[in-house]
């Protein structure tokens, strides 16, 4: 990564762009860390997660609070720092909860997508990294999921939100010579992950003894990507999308690696060395039953080859949950 670069990141108080905006400011970059600390969960998590950031020596310390559905306040935010390029990860994530709120969804995801679209125009800024998601392929996908595939089936709202931005990138570049890379992430797991999602709560209740349940038979699977992957994608794709003019594409970043939900949490178990307590539940509505990337189009045109095995990454996470959460879980 050139030093000296001016990079705006949403979302990066987050677990996905708090992990983004530590390697850029690392790699010599001058970033701009935003972030809306919407209610989805605590704000002390967040805020955690900034505390790791100064702990580890990272420069990215403090986030500008910013609703990026305030149009003016972004296009504001945006001339504000001129940035070289965006890479936005700000969003409500979660597929069940979007099936109870889909408008909440629609303005966090879209509108305020839209509102970085417009403000990068006006700030004249043409260079942008997104945040997609795998949940775009819908559940009559074929496997592996290829980049290729129209993808016109999501099956939440989530998934609906993020194929509607992914379009919005290419009228932007028909409109106005917007270079974007549009990144599907695979269900992305590490330090700092959600608290609403299946490993941080599986670790979670089995060190507790407490209860997990799991919807459906076990058979589910899902492609887990470690964080460090990931960032190391998307680290490629700035590069990309800054060094080449005319990229609008798609991208997959998973582990091409799918795992059924019984099996991932045989693992837990054994990182945590302690059997789960099962409550079996039934499928949850908007889900889908599988996901599986191809992620030859990120190895030819970015380099990007997963290395992180999960059973490795599964013990490393149980350890970093433990160091910031068991002595709080324990004392409560």
């Amino acid at each position: 990564m050139a030093s000296g670069r001016r990079v705006l990141v949403t979302g990066a108080a987050g677990f996905l762009g708090s992990h983004i905006a530590e390697r850029l400011a690392a790699s010599g970059s001058a970033v701009l860390a935003v972030d809306a600390f919407v209610g989805n969960y605590a704000r002390g998590i967040k805020l955690g997660n900034l505390a790791e950031m100064k702990a580890a020596g990272s420069s990215v310390t403090h986030v500008v609070e910013v609703d990026l559905r305030d149009a003016a306040a972004t296009v504001k935010l945006l001339q504000g720092f001129l940035p070289d390029v965006v890479l936005h990860c700000a969003a409500l994530a979660g597929v069940r909860r979007s099936v109870e709120d889909p408008v909440l969804y629609a303005q966090h995801n879209l509108i305020a997508t839209i509102n970085v679209l417009n403000a990068m125009q006006v700030a004249g800024c043409a260079k942008l990294v997104f945040a997609s998601s795998s949940s775009v392929y819908g559940s009559d996908a074929d496997v592996p999921f290829t980049e290729d595939q129209a993808a016109v089936r999501p099956v939440s709202p989530y998934a609906a939100t993020k194929r509607s931005a992914e379009l919005f990138l290419h009228t932007f570049s028909d409109l106005y010579g917007l270079d974007y890379m549009a990144l599907r992430f695979f269900t992305v797991y590490g330090p700092r992950q959600r608290p609403d999602l299946a490993i941080h709560k599986f670790t979670a209740a089995i060190l507790q003894g407490q209860p997990i349940t799991m919807n459906g038979d076990g058979l589910s699977s899902r492609d887990y990507t470690h964080v460090d992957d990931i960032v190391d994608g998307v680290m490629r794709a700035v590069e990309h999308v800054v060094a080449v003019r005319g990229v609008r594409e798609i991208v997959n970043l998973g582990s091409s690696s799918p795992v059924l939900l019984k099996h991932l949490v045989s693992t837990i178990e054994k990182a945590c060395d302690r059997e789960a307590i099962i409550i079996r539940g039934p499928d949850q509505l908007g889900d889908v039953p599988r996901t599986y990337a191809d992620v030859s189009k990120a190895g030819r045109l970015l380099g990007y080859e997963p290395r992180r095995e999960l059973v490795e990454g599964i013990a490393d996470f149980v350890e970093w949950w433990k160091s910031r959460f068991l002595a709080s879980a324990t004392s409560a």
